[in-house]
């Protein structure tokens, strides 16, 4: 099958820009000049810009929108109000994850969706099914280009070009750039002070283009997903397909801050409740390696004595730390604190347990 290509393309070429697949689209993975370490350590201690185009859109409107999103998705819409963003859950009858993704929480009649590139469909396709009569579910997956600009310096650089910088995290703010209407969005997947912006995909080259030359005085630069992965990986935020998946429930993830419990119903609900009483489940810990191991997924984790305890599901070098990190679904017996073994390609290398985020966060800094 052809990858998709973003409304970008053609900016991250002439940038030089290593490309690989990423959930059905070729992406940027990183840029000449620099490489991961440098776009990691700009976003940092600067700020960087990310294309993340290939994310999903789609937008549920009608009589009974939000409702519609209230009684699928895990997390309680009704916590939120118009203007504001919502990180939730769709799973299937078992549990399982289908997808996380950013609810937009427009009005009672319109909900906007940002999904993982390679779960848009599912999600679409599940919600169509279940709407009812006057609720329309659209995918808008091509419509739009998604610009992400993290950082502590990204205050300065959407002030540069006129942007709203003073709404809230996690809440959106509509406006104006190189003569296209956006949504200025207070998200993001680096733990840093960041905005997101949904563009509509004709205008996406002229707002990235603005956007590197207001950042230009700040040393903004042009990252890729491979800096993006560190970066969420230090913060202990979940990927689909790592974290969370058909096999991985938000009670594995513990990701069980975004599920609302007290709701009626919502996808899963069940299957959900019935694992977090039982307690059986392995559930998610940070490892922290004591030597220089670096950790990948797949790893076997084991105590001192070979038995095994889990399995890896995210491992990186932390540029920050500048040591092993990793992602893991462990027995839910093994403790914050205790040494664990990994077999990394041969040699048994220690690791502390510990509870991420890695990196101390700064998204709410204002």
């Amino acid at each position: 099958m052809d990858l998709l290509h973003s409304p970008l393309h053609d900016r991250h070429v002439a940038l030089g820009a290593k490309l690989a697949e990423f959930g059905g689209w070729e992406m940027p993975l990183e840029y000449a000049g620099g490489g991961v370490l440098a776009e990691h350590k700009a976003v940092r201690d600067g700020v960087g810009l990310f294309d993340v185009s290939h994310l999903g859109k789609a937008l549920v409107r009608g009589t009974g929108a939000a409702a519609l999103v209230n009684a699928s998705f895990t997390n309680d819409l009704a916590r939120i109000e118009p203007g504001k963003a919502q990180y939730t859950l769709c799973c299937d009858e078992d549990g399982g994850t289908v997808d996380d993704l950013i609810a937009y929480l427009r009005s009672d009649f319109e909900v906007f969706l940002i999904p993982n590139a390679a779960n848009t469909a599912a999600v679409v396709e599940r919600l169509q099914a279940a709407a009812p009569e006057g609720v329309e579910v659209v995918d808008q997956h091509r419509d739009f280009a998604v610009l992400a600009i993290q950082g502590p310096s990204s205050d300065e650089v959407l002030q540069a070009l006129d942007l709203p910088v003073d709404h809230e995290y996690m809440s959106f703010a509509d406006a104006t750039i190189a003569g296209a209407s956006i949504t200025v969005c207070r998200t993001g997947y680096t733990g840093e002070r960041g905005y997101e912006l949904v563009v509509p995909a004709a205008s996406a080259g002229e707002v990235w283009d603005a956007v590197l030359a207001a950042g230009e005085p700040f040393g903004i630069r042009a990252c890729g997903l491979g800096a993006r992965d560190t970066l969420r990986t230090e913060m202990g935020y979940p990927l689909h397909g790592h974290e969370l998946s058909a096999e991985i429930s938000p009670v594995m993830a513990r990701a069980g801050w975004a599920v609302g419990w007290k709701k009626p119903a919502f996808w899963g609900k069940e299957a959900l409740e019935t694992q977090r009483a039982e307690k059986t489940v392995r559930t998610l810990r940070g490892l922290l390696a004591q030597g220089r191991g670096i950790p990948r997924p797949g790893m076997t984790v084991a105590d001192a004595d070979g038995d095994v305890l889990g399995e890896i599901t995210s491992g990186t070098f932390s540029p920050t730390l500048r040591q092993g990190i990793a992602l893991a679904l462990l027995d839910q017996g093994v403790e914050d604190g205790a040494t664990v073994v990994v077999d990394v390609r041969g040699r048994s290398e220690s690791f502390t347990v510990t509870k991420p985020p890695f990196v101390q966060p700064s998204t709410k800094e204002s």
